[in-house]
């Protein structure tokens, strides 16, 4: 396999290989930045250290930088360096969630898992209509332009937010929140290459990608204010002063 060969998903880059073809998508990615900056912020207003929390602020950072060298470099090794962040922070949230939030025990926790593995694979091999988005299905993008991997991540989070309200849990609302910004940043990934020939802005089509890197910014540092301000239960992830 060429890991340097080059990858044209986007609307911004067209088939540009420069390293700048893509300035919106690339600068956007500050949002994930800035979210990791201030969820360790209000970590550090808590005055005691948590590694499981860190580990969850560490990994936004990261998944701006990797999605900064996709955007940039556009090739497969890059490509890597964008998904594989992103995938690790969904399960890693996922089973943080179900052990802070809801106290779920680690066997289940690890069924649940599992579950959610598969549903990812299940996603991202769907096939949708080509009416659904005619200009991307024409353009010979995946379903929802690959936005369907991502559903299982929105339902989970859903879920563990409706079960939170049952449970008359405070953080319920942090995480509703959380989830309806996902849905938003879903759809502007969506309509990415749909929208692409109306969205020129300094004489250059820009497409909406950069909204998904915005959005899921605010996403991230929501989830992470979530984590950061919900107290360790005794004989989850272990805190120290």
């Amino acid at each position: 396999m060429d890991w340097t060969a080059q990858i044209f998903n986007y609307c911004e880059r067209g088939l540009n290989p420069a390293f700048w073809a893509e300035p919106f998508n690339a600068i956007s990615n500050a949002a994930f930045m800035f979210a990791a900056a201030f969820a360790y912020a209000d970590y550090k207003k808590r005055e005691r250290s948590n590694w499981a929390e860190l580990t969850l602020i560490a990994l936004v950072a990261v998944i701006g930088i990797g999605s900064f060298l996709f955007h940039t470099y556009a090739t497969r090794w890059s490509a890597i360096a964008d998904t594989a962040p992103i995938g690790i922070f969904m399960l890693a949230y996922i089973a943080f969630a179900l052990r802070r939030f809801l106290n779920t025990p680690w066997v289940l926790v690890l069924a649940l898992m599992a579950v959610f593995i598969v549903s990812l694979r299940w996603a991202g091999s769907m096939e949708c209509g080509p009416d659904l988005l005619p200009i991307t299905s024409a353009a010979g993008r995946s379903c929802l332009n690959g936005s369907i991997a991502y559903a299982p991540a929105c339902v989970a989070l859903a879920a563990i937010s409706v079960v939170l309200w049952m449970k008359r849990n405070p953080v319920a609302s942090i995480l509703t929140s959380a989830t309806c910004v996902f849905v938003a940043s879903l759809t502007f990934r969506s309509l990415d290459i749909e929208v692409c020939a109306v969205s020129s802005i300094l004489g250059q089509v820009r497409g909406t990608h950069a909204l998904w890197h915005l959005l899921n910014g605010l996403l991230l540092y929501l989830l992470l204010r979530a984590a950061v301000t919900t107290p360790a239960r005794p004989g989850t992830f272990r805190e120290t002063k």
